[in-house]
C-alpha cells in the first residue's frame, strides 16, 4: 500500500521526485538559454575579434602539427608585404594598419584597464540598489593626434556632468585636454549609385540619434602648438566652407560665411589679424574675378589693413565721416537688393553683377564706443544695426574684430550669428562672446597662452560644444604678394563732400514777421599796443604816412 503524499499526523510531505526533476531540468535549460543568448550578443558586439580568434586557433593547430617553421615563414611574408605596402601607399598603410594597431593597444591598455577606477574617482559612477552603475565604454578610435572614446551614460546623468569633469578625465588618462561632445561628430555620408537606397537605410540606423551616448576626444599631442602655414587659395571660393586654419583633430577648419556675420574677439596681439587675413586669402580668387567686393574700415589709421589696399574695393582709415558714409552706402546697396529680390529668393546668390559685399572692420569698438563725435557715432551705430539685422540674406556681410566684447562697448554684439573667441583676458568674456555656458562646455579662451597667437574657439554647425582651432599665419610679404596677384576690380568710390556750415535761422517776432537787425561791423583791432601807438607820430599835416 502506497504512503499518502501528505502525512497530516506527522506533518510530513512525501518527495515527488518526478516533479523535482522536471523543475530542475527546466531551470537548467532556462539558465543555459540565457547564457547562450548572452554569448551570442557578446559575439555580435565583438565581431571584430572573430578573425583574431580564428587565426589563433589555426596557429595553435599548425604548431601542434608542424612546429614553428610555418609561423616564421608567414611572418616573413607578411613583413615583406607590409613593407611593400608602406613604400607604395604610405597613407593607406597608416590609416588601415598603424592607426588600428594603436587603437587596439590604447583601448585595452589605457582605457579598458583603468576605466572603472577613473570613472569612480572623477565622480561619474552612480549608486543604485546597493550597487554601482558606471559609464559603459563602447568604442575607441585613434587618429594621429586624438583618441575618440564613445561611452554610454548610466540613467540619471546628462552630458553636463562630463563637461565639468573634462579636465579630470584628461589628466586621469594621461593627456592635458579632453573635449566632450553630446552628439555624433561625423555627419552621415552622401550616397549615390544603385545601392544608395540600401546604404541610406544602413546609415539611418548607424547614425541615428543616441541621447545617452557621449563622445570624449582626448588630445594625445596638440597640433596647434605650431604655427599653421598659409592654406592654398581656392580657385573659386565656396562661401559655405572657406578654409581658414587647422582644427585640433588635424582637420581643416572651414568657415561658413554665406548669410552670416562674423564677430572676432581677442586681446591685443592674440591673432585677430590672422583671422582677417586668412578669410581674405580664402576670398582672393573671388575678389579678383569680381564675385566678392571687400570694403575695409581700419579705425587704427591703416596699421593693419593698409598693407593689402589693392584687395579692397573701398577702403577708409583716416576720416570718421567717410567711414559713416561707407556704411550708409552699404545700407543703400542693401535696400536696392531688397527691391530686386523681394518675393523671389530668401538668400542672395553672389554673381559678378551682384557680388557678395564683405565689410571688414578691424576695431569696431572704436566706431561704437570711443568715437568722440556723437553725431557720426550715431550714424555708424544706426547703419551697423540695419546691416546686421537685414544684410545677411542680401549678401551684405559684416566681419568685425574687437578687443572688448562687453555689451556697453559693442552694443550690436548680439546681432552677430558667428563668433570667434581668441585669447581673452577675463573668463567672463568667454560667455559674453560665445554664449552662456560656453566656458563650462570647454571654451577655455582665457587660458590660451601668449605663444598661442591665432588659437581660438569656434562653434561648428550642429554642435553646441565649441571647437578649438588655429588660424593660419599670413606674413606681410605674402599679403603684398596677394595684393599684387589678386587686385580688386576698380569701383567708383564717392569722393568726400565738404558739408557747409549750418546757417542760423532769422529771428521771428510775435506777429510771425521777420525782424531785421543789422549786425554792427567789427572794428579792427590795432596791430600795436597803445603804448607804441602813442610813441608814433600820427599827425598827418604834411600829407605823409605815419612812421
Amino acid at each position: 500500500m502506497r504512503a499518502p503524499l501528505v502525512n497530516f499526523r506527522r506533518l510530513q510531505v512525501a518527495t515527488p521526485w518526478p516533479l523535482v526533476w522536471t523543475i530542475t531540468i527546466a531551470f537548467l535549460l532556462a539558465r543555459l538559454t540565457v547564457a547562450v543568448v548572452r554569448f551570442a550578443v557578446w559575439a555580435v558586439r565583438h565581431w571584430r575579434a572573430w578573425p583574431g580568434v580564428a587565426v589563433a586557433l589555426v596557429a595553435v593547430d599548425v604548431y601542434q602539427s608542424h612546429g614553428w617553421l610555418p609561423h616564421l615563414l608567414v611572418l616573413v611574408v607578411f613583413a615583406s608585404l607590409a613593407g611593400l605596402w608602406w613604400w607604395r601607399g604610405r597613407e593607406s598603410f597608416h590609416r588601415l594598419v598603424v592607426l588600428r594597431a594603436v587603437t587596439v593597444w590604447r583601448r585595452l591598455w589605457v582605457y579598458r584597464r583603468q576605466w572603472h577606477e577613473a570613472m569612480t574617482l572623477c565622480g561619474l559612477v552612480k549608486k543604485y540598489d546597493r550597487g554601482e552603475k558606471a559609464p559603459e565604454l563602447l568604442s575607441v578610435r585613434c587618429s594621429y593626434a586624438t583618441d575618440e572614446v564613445v561611452l554610454r551614460m548610466p540613467r540619471g546623468q546628462n552630458p553636463e556632468a562630463y563637461h565639468k569633469a573634462a579636465r579630470d578625465l584628461a589628466y586621469s588618462f594621461g593627456t592635458r585636454h579632453c573635449r566632450v561632445f553630446s552628439g555624433r561628430r561625423q555627419a552621415p555620408p552622401s550616397r549615390s549609385g544603385r545601392l544608395a537606397w540600401l546604404l541610406r537605410l544602413v546609415d539611418a540606423i548607424r547614425f541615428r540619434d543616441r541621447p545617452r551616448h557621449v563622445w570624449l576626444v582626448f588630445i594625445r599631442r596638440d597640433p596647434l602648438t605650431r604655427i599653421v602655414a598659409p592654406l592654398p587659395v581656392p580657385a573659386r571660393p565656396d562661401f559655405t566652407a572657406l578654409p581658414l586654419g587647422l582644427r585640433e583633430d588635424l582637420a581643416v577648419y572651414c568657415l561658413r560665411l554665406l548669410a552670416t556675420h562674423v564677430l572676432i574677439g581677442g586681446a591685443t596681439r592674440m591673432g585677430k589679424g590672422s583671422v582677417i587675413w586668412s578669410l581674405i586669402r580664402s576670398l582672393a580668387a573671388g575678389i579678383r574675378s569680381g564675385l566678392v567686393r571687400v570694403w575695409a574700415i581700419d579705425p587704427k589709421g591703416g596699421m593693419e589693413l593698409a598693407i593689402g589696399r589693392p584687395l579692397f574695393s573701398r577702403y577708409v582709415d583716416d576720416d570718421w565721416s567717410r567711414m559713416a558714409d561707407l556704411l550708409e552706402d552699404a545700407v543703400a546697396r542693401m535696400r536696392a537688393r531688397q527691391q530686386i529680390l523681394r518675393g523671389k529668393v530668401r538668400v542672395h546668390t553672389p554673381t559678378v553683377d551682384e557680388p557678395l559685399i564683405v565689410i571688414v572692420i578691424d576695431e569696431i569698438a572704436a566706431l561704437l564706443a570711443y568715437l568722440p563725435n556723437s553725431e557720426i557715432r550715431n550714424r555708424i551705430a544706426h547703419a551697423l544695426g540695419l546691416l546686421l539685422s537685414q544684410g545677411a540674406g542680401l549678401g551684405v556681410l559684416v566681419v568685425a574684430a574687437t578687443q572688448d566684447p562687453r555689451k556697453e562697448v559693442v552694443s550690436v554684439r548680439d546681432l552677430f550669428p558667428t563668433r570667434i573667441a581668441l585669447g581673452l583676458t577675463e573668463r567672463g568674456h568667454v560667455d559674453l562672446l560665445l554664449g552662456d555656458g560656453s566656458r563650462d562646455r570647454g571654451a577655455l579662451a582665457d587660458q590660451i597662452p601668449l605663444s598661442g597667437k591665432g588659437v581660438a574657439y569656434v562653434l561648428l554647425d550642429g554642435q553646441p560644444e565649441p571647437a578649438r582651432v588655429r588660424f593660419s599665419y599670413i606674413p606681410d610679404d605674402l599679403i603684398r604678394d596677394m595684393a599684387a596677384t589678386f587686385p580688386a576690380p576698380p569701383e567708383m568710390q564717392p569722393e568726400p563732400v565738404e558739408t557747409p556750415a549750418p546757417v542760423k535761422p532769422a529771428r521771428v517776432n510775435g506777429n510771425a514777421r521777420h525782424t531785421y537787425r543789422p549786425t554792427p561791423p567789427r572794428q579792427a583791432a590795432p596791430l600795436l599796443p597803445p603804448s607804441l601807438l602813442n610813441a608814433l607820430d600820427l599827425n598827418g599835416t604834411n600829407g605823409s604816412d605815419p612812421r
